[in-house]
């Protein structure tokens, strides 16, 4: 059976990921730092990936395909807007969604060896985007921070100066392999959020969160205050 379907071109291919973050049926995915398609059976070659891809990448051709298994996409896409069971097999208690109480003016920060030792901010666990449970309370009426993992390394004061009352949740728009889309609409949807930062690193693969939280925000209907905040790779705030 002759259908179109996308061709990827590794060497042109940069690995900013923002053709993942467009694909809405899971096709693509980031793979040792490039684009890949994953599975022909979920492309539908409508491209909605090409105007996205700045490297001019992604072409469409017309060729022989495998044929069309609508209860494997089914499967697929029920995976991918339940990535996380409520439950894992193993019993690990990583899994367990629980909010950490902080007061709002925190108590001194201990010393140890005559230096003060900062005070963690963080409101919530877990805080990987793929792991939140959508329905944790913790999120109602919060001011969410939704931040690339790399900035809490590249700005020093991560903690105090984003992180102090929001609820913090973390990915990598280049190496996870969920469409973080999806997961923050059901967020919005669910929940009253006060706010919304976002905060990225400079690089380019970075666009991807701030498009995933731009579609959500899209998506839930709502109008809700949303900013962003980009950090370089030498820890400066570039542009807020």
């Amino acid at each position: 059976m002759k259908r179109k379907i996308i061709t990827i071109d590794e060497a042109k291919c940069n690995g900013c990921g923002l053709c993942v973050d467009a694909c809405h049926e899971g096709a693509l995915q980031l793979v040792n730092g490039k684009a890949r398609l994953v599975s022909e059976s979920y492309c539908d070659g409508l491209g909605a990936c090409l105007p996205e891809c700045p490297a001019g990448a992604i072409t469409i051709e017309e060729r022989e395909a495998a044929a069309f298994d609508e209860e494997a996409v089914k499967k697929h896409m029920d995976a991918r807007l339940n990535p996380m069971p409520e439950k894992l097999a193993c019993g690990c208690p990583g899994a367990h969604a629980r909010a950490i109480e902080r007061k709002e003016a925190d108590a001194p920060a201990p010393a140890i060896a005559g230096h003060a030792v900062p005070v963690s901010q963080l409101r919530q666990w877990p805080c990987q985007i793929k792991l939140v449970p959508v329905n944790a309370p913790y999120f109602d009426h919060a001011h969410l921070l939704v931040a690339a993992d790399c900035t809490a390394f590249a700005y020093a004061n991560f903690h105090n100066d984003f992180m102090r009352n929001k609820i913090t949740i973390i990915g990598c728009p280049k190496l996870d392999d969920i469409d973080y889309a999806e997961k923050l609409t059901e967020i919005l949807k669910a929940h009253e959020i006060k706010s919304v930062t976002v905060l990225r690193m400079e690089v380019p693969c970075c666009g991807g969160i701030v498009n995933a939280v731009k579609q959500a925000l899209v998506n839930s209907g709502k109008m809700i205050p949303w900013h962003i905040v980009t950090v370089a790779t030498d820890g400066r705030i570039v542009e807020e």
